[in-house]
């Protein structure tokens, strides 16, 4: 057997942090135990396992990205028969991004928003070859048309905002290839992308593998994507390995019970039984959301996006309608739209009222009943809140209640959405991903709410965090007749909670229907292709 390029031998992982019951005193965080792996040349192992499982931890360690606050009490990590852990900090800069290259998760963080694509790239060639400017510029070019974003000579001075998210990620394997290295770590490089985006990125990924020999070290909670692009698969729970072998092995015979449930926990249920019978609450005539294009001196109307093209819907009282296309279809904008956070042609009508040409002082009596939960609950959450003041957030700016009535409230809300009401003195950072989103939907949940937007709710989170979620969202729409708008790209989810289903493309309703319905005879081309993307790839888990 051939010697492997990456050996990860007996490694373990600790944190100090400060105690929370003793303010001067410290706790130690075992988050990585005894991980013994190795990753042969040429190949693309999948790391898999919840939030909290040691997964990034344990990838991070190899490029010694972790904060002064971690140690190494065992474990050995070589590459190439070079000892990463007790390499000088000089020669790991060379390897780190030379030799090693790292995709992160979401690369609108980790883009600088300051900086163009061109500066971006060209810093690691400059660093790494020395590369002249002019040399940098034409790698950068080639890197661009390597990934495959389109033209790539106009891309040189966007900025990471000006760019789709399937777009973004291109860049950040753009960076990571830039110096070819021998081995890519990619951190969970899909999870925030439409599933066609998804299939775009893991096959670019897949044939640049081929082309430059590459190994992969891939980490990721979504199972359809490691059946169908990983050789091999590591499980992890609880900071400790408990399952290694070939991928077709470990999907048809899993030998952990934690294996066998992680391959379980897709997402189940139906949609809430409806109301007969139940009125209208939202309802739109021809919503157009067109943003206008201005060049020259005097900043003259030459063109417009069409974000959303003359879109009408009708949403009755207590039910779901999921909204799916792939990035830049125009799905936030329309939500948005709908909630008056941007401006818009055409009617909205809520519980009967014209919305269009209300005033944002007329509006706010409205905004207690049309609510968001957002994508991210980490970044949409204050990191200088506690989560009693985050919910209780919008009760003061209506002016409900006094200080008491509004704890009382925030109390009770908590403990709808599954939380301890002691949790509200803590911090959104103390808390995880699928505890973070409960907290977005408690913010929302506290001024009863008609109307939901949730754009992209489960996105981030688990599996088996997902179906939490998801029964919680089904819960809460039996209790209190709440009605969804739900965004997302991941059509297994959308069956579970939405009864009707409407699809964009390019700002414009391609086909709209009853979820089943519709899922079972897709009639437009485009429809066919998102279908398609969603359900063969997680068919194989």
């Amino acid at each position: 057997m051939t010697k492997p390029l990456l050996s990860i031998k007996n490694l373990s992982v600790d944190f100090t942090v400060g105690s929370t019951a003793l303010p001067d005193a410290t706790q130690v965080i075992h988050a990585v135990r005894n991980v013994s792996l190795n990753i042969r040349k040429g190949e693309t192992l999948a790391l898999v396992g919840e939030s909290g499982s040691g997964k990034s931890v344990t990838a991070h360690s190899v490029l010694r990205l972790l904060p002064a606050s971690a140690s190494h009490p065992s474990g050995v990590i070589e590459f190439n028969d070079l000892d990463l852990l007790r390499m000088p900090k000089a020669r790991m800069r060379e390897i780190r991004g030379g030799r090693i290259g790292m995709i992160f998760q979401e690369p609108m963080i980790s883009l600088n928003p300051l900086h163009t694509i061109e500066k971006q790239i060209s810093e690691t060639l400059l660093l790494h070859q020395g590369f002249s400017r002019k040399q940098a510029r034409d790698r950068v070019l080639e890197l661009l048309h390597l990934v495959e974003i389109q033209n790539a000579e106009q891309r040189l001075s966007a900025f990471p905002h000006e760019l789709s998210g399937g777009q973004r990620q291109r860049v950040m394997i753009a960076m990571a290839l830039a110096n070819k290295p021998d081995l890519l770590i990619a951190d969970e490089p899909t999870t925030a992308l439409d599933v066609t985006v998804q299939a775009q990125v893991l096959d670019l990924i897949k044939r640049l593998q081929a082309q430059l020999g590459m190994s992969v070290l891939l980490i990721t909670h979504d199972l359809g994507i490691v059946h169908a692009h990983a050789d091999r698969v590591a499980v992890m729970t609880q900071g400790e390995l408990v399952e290694c072998g070939d991928t077709e092995q470990v999907f048809n015979r899993p030998e952990h019970p934690y294996t066998r449930a992680l391959l379980a926990a897709e997402p189940s249920g139906s949609p809430v039984v409806e109301k007969p019978k139940a009125p209208i609450l939202l309802k739109t005539e021809k919503l157009r959301v067109w943003f206008p294009i201005k060049k020259g001196v005097l900043k003259r109307t030459v063109d417009h996006v069409r974000a959303v093209t003359d879109v009408n819907l009708q949403l009755k009282q207590g039910k779901s309608l999921g909204v799916v296309g792939e990035s830049g279809s125009g799905k936030s904008s329309l939500a948005l739209a709908v909630l008056r956070l941007i401006s818009s042609q055409g009617a909205i009508f809520f519980e009967d009222h014209d919305l269009s040409h209300l005033k944002q002082q007329q509006m706010m009596e409205f905004r207690k009943r049309m609510q968001v939960v957002f994508q991210d609950p980490f970044g949409s959450l204050s990191p200088r809140m506690s989560v009693g003041q985050i919910v209780a957030e919008g009760l003061g700016i209506h002016g409900i209640g006094t200080v008491q009535t509004r704890e009382d409230a925030v109390m009770q809300v908590l403990e709808e959405v599954g939380l301890d009401p002691e949790m509200r003195h803590r911090y959104p950072h103390e808390f995880s991903g699928g505890q973070r989103q409960r907290i977005a939907v408690a913010r929302a949940l506290v001024l009863k709410p008609k109307f939901l937007v949730l754009d992209e709710p489960t996105s981030s989170l688990d599996r088996s965090v997902q179906s939490q979620v998801l029964d919680l969202l089904r819960m809460l729409q039996t209790r209190h007749q709440l009605t969804y708008l739900f965004i997302s790209h991941d059509l297994k989810v959308v069956r579970t909670l939405c009864h009707d289903l409407l699809v964009m493309k390019d700002g414009e309703v391609v086909e709209f229907g009853e979820t089943e319905a519709l899922i079972a005879n897709p009639r437009h081309p485009y429809t066919q292709t998102l279908l398609s993307s969603a359900f063969s790839r997680h068919s194989s888990a």
